[in-house]
């Protein structure tokens, strides 16, 4: 038989155990358990951002201010006639001439990046064309008027004149990273807007022997023919490119494909707009890389600097003193080691600026002050 002291302690027991399950049940879920749930949330919102299982929302916010870009120029080309006898056909040529100027239809891609309309294209899609015509994505067909072109980085920018343009967001808030994923919107082979996904395969990519300025971002997104001029886009479906080639043999995707940094696109466009071409600063010079062999010749301690191989006789760094033999080992301040360095830095000053240009001549340091001219339209063989 149990004793009354111990059954009455059990009782109470069994009391305080229902009273403190009810508190659990009743009161702790308004407060404790809710804010788990939050944390819970939270914490998929941030799997979600980190990992999307989709990115139907970056083409969302990019792909309205994609366009199809269809051109018309003239072709010269043989005059062809419906015949089997070949005297008969060569007696025609002679005739009516043996070629005939023909009319080519191309396409492209561009992203509508101001809401003036204005658009960021490859020069390459709109060179030499009679007529641009502009598809949007809501269906609208618009001509459009060259603002300005540049072959030198292979970009353009046309113009639209028409009411509730959408315009793209630039991504430039954050450094590229490889790896970092991005999507090329564009209209490979005609088909209309098609939205392709890779990775970032690299970056600054140069010496490819494609343009005179050359900084490209690699990727693995499928470029083909019809892309150049569309969206490279990141996660947020920001603009962080102008697709422009691939890397391939007959012209397809192979995944390695190219696209211009947004940084330099909107340098160029910028320039365009304002002036209908790119202002770039031109001293006048012709330089070459210092090999082991030209360093000892010199009786340089350490091989460094480019050798001035050429100078323009009246240009800017000619009337600054510079001379065939001397060696350039910096300019601003940044240090100079190869070819390529001295052309991006006379162009990152602005015509009538000037240029310190330090350097060695007959074995003893020299500093030049150069006013910086304008570089030659379409190019110049010297720097």
């Amino acid at each position: 038989m149990v004793p009354r002291k111990l059954l009455s302690f059990l009782v109470q027991s069994a009391a305080v155990g229902i009273i403190a399950a009810a508190v659990l049940i009743f009161i702790l879920p308004t407060t404790w358990l809710q804010t788990t749930s939050k944390d819970a949330a939270n914490n998929t919102a941030v799997s979600n951002q980190s990992n999307p299982f989709s990115y139907a929302d970056a083409v969302s916010r990019a792909a309205p201010a994609v366009v199809n870009i269809y051109t018309k120029k003239l072709a010269a080309g043989p005059r062809r006639f419906t015949t089997n006898n070949p005297q008969l056909e060569r007696m025609l040529r002679n005739m009516y001439g043996r070629n005939i100027d023909r009319t080519v239809t191309s396409l492209g891609s561009g992203v509508i990046v101001t809401p003036e309309g204005h658009i960021l294209t490859n020069n390459h899609v709109i060179e030499n064309a009679e007529e641009i015509e502009v598809f949007l994505r809501d269906g609208r067909q618009l001509t459009a008027s060259v603002v300005g072109a540049d072959p030198e980085t292979d970009l353009a920018v046309l113009q639209i004149h028409t009411t509730n343009v959408p315009s793209i967001t630039f991504g430039t808030s954050n450094p590229l990273a490889v790896g970092d994923v991005v999507l090329a919107i564009g209209n490979p082979f005609g088909l209309g807007q098609t939205v392709s996904q890779g990775i970032i395969s690299a970056t600054g990519r140069n010496q490819l022997g494609i343009n005179v300025f050359e900084n490209y971002i690699q990727t693995d997104a499928a470029i083909n023919p019809g892309n150049s001029g569309g969206a490279l886009v990141n996660a947020r479906g920001e603009l962080i490119g102008i697709n422009t080639i691939t890397s391939s043999k007959n012209g397809n995707s192979v995944g390695i494909g190219f696209a211009i940094p947004i940084g330099l696109a909107q340098q160029v466009m910028s320039h365009m707009i304002k002036y209908g071409r790119v202002l770039r600063g031109w001293v006048g010079i012709r330089v070459q890389n210092i090999s082991p062999q030209l360093s000892e010749s010199f009786g340089l301690t350490e091989v460094g600097g480019v050798l001035v191989s050429g100078i323009v006789r009246g240009g800017p760094a000619y009337a600054a003193g510079l001379f065939p033999g001397d060696i350039i080992i910096s300019m601003n301040d940044q240090i100079i080691s190869e070819e390529k360095q001295v052309l991006n830095e006379v162009i990152r000053v602005s015509p009538q600026e000037t240029l310190t240009v330090k350097g060695i001549r007959n074995g003893e340091l020299s500093e030049w002050t150069v006013e910086v001219g304008q570089r030659p339209i379409y190019g110049s063989l010297t720097y």
